[in-house]
């Protein structure tokens, strides 16, 4: 959240005081940012906290990257302006859902048995330990939705960004509390793509040593930075 705010995370999060959490809503009732802000965080939360422990396991199969690109380019198809929210919202939730299928996929090919197989269905309970965090750079208009999953020293990196012109080639930047700075992914801002971009990365950082994420480009602009 930019600091003009109230600290919208922690209170999607459930991680305030009931006091601080009262304090919060008085505020998201009379400012229309943070109402917004509360509500795509929550949908983005739901989005991400659907996916079973086995969709963030490392290895894809050959053809995961088609079926990601298949999946976005269905929701690039929606060029409607007054539609740009939701579209940021459904990228994110796409993307979810087909590493979900690819690793469905990757489950389904390892079974080297004529025998039926018992599936498991997944629980949606979050691991321990995952944080969310939003912001939107008032100055650039750059929005970015992070979530941070703990892993063995390091760190399990999703993110939604959008608001950045198309041709930016930028990096998602993952900042330690000791100063370290990690990459977990790049790209091109394609043309019409400024509603929405998702990454799915990580970084040799322990995911309790975050204290933000970032957007910026190779030459060094920063769009948006989120506190962890």
């Amino acid at each position: 959240m930019s600091e003009q705010h109230v600290d919208i995370d922690a209170y999607v999060a459930g991680l305030l005081a009931p006091n601080q959490a009262a304090g919060v809503e008085k505020h998201i009732d009379g400012c229309e940012v943070c109402r917004m802000d509360s509500v795509s965080l929550r949908e983005m939360q739901e989005f991400l906290g659907e996916v079973p422990p086995e969709a963030m396991l490392e290895g894809y199969p050959d053809d995961a990257d088609l079926v990601l690109q298949r999946t976005l380019r269905q929701v690039r198809t929606e060029k409607t302006a007054a539609r740009r929210r939701s579209r940021f919202l459904t990228a994110a939730a796409a993307v979810v859902a087909a590493a979900a299928l690819v690793t469905g996929g990757v489950l389904v090919g390892q079974s080297t048995t004529s025998q039926p197989q018992q599936v498991a269905i997944p629980t949606t309970t979050q691991p321990q330990g995952v944080r969310f965090a939003n912001s939107t750079d008032s100055t650039t208009g750059a929005r970015l939705v992070v979530r941070v999953t703990p892993a063995a020293g390091w760190a399990r990196v999703n993110a939604a960004v959008s608001g950045i012109p198309a041709g930016e080639q930028c990096r998602l930047i993952v900042v330690g509390k000791d100063g370290t700075r990690e990459s977990a992914g790049s790209w091109v801002v394609p043309n019409n793509e400024a509603g929405g971009t998702t990454l799915d990365g990580s970084a040799l950082i322990p995911a309790q040593d975050i204290t933000s994420v970032l957007v910026e480009t190779t030459d060094g602009k920063r769009y948006v930075t989120t506190n962890i």
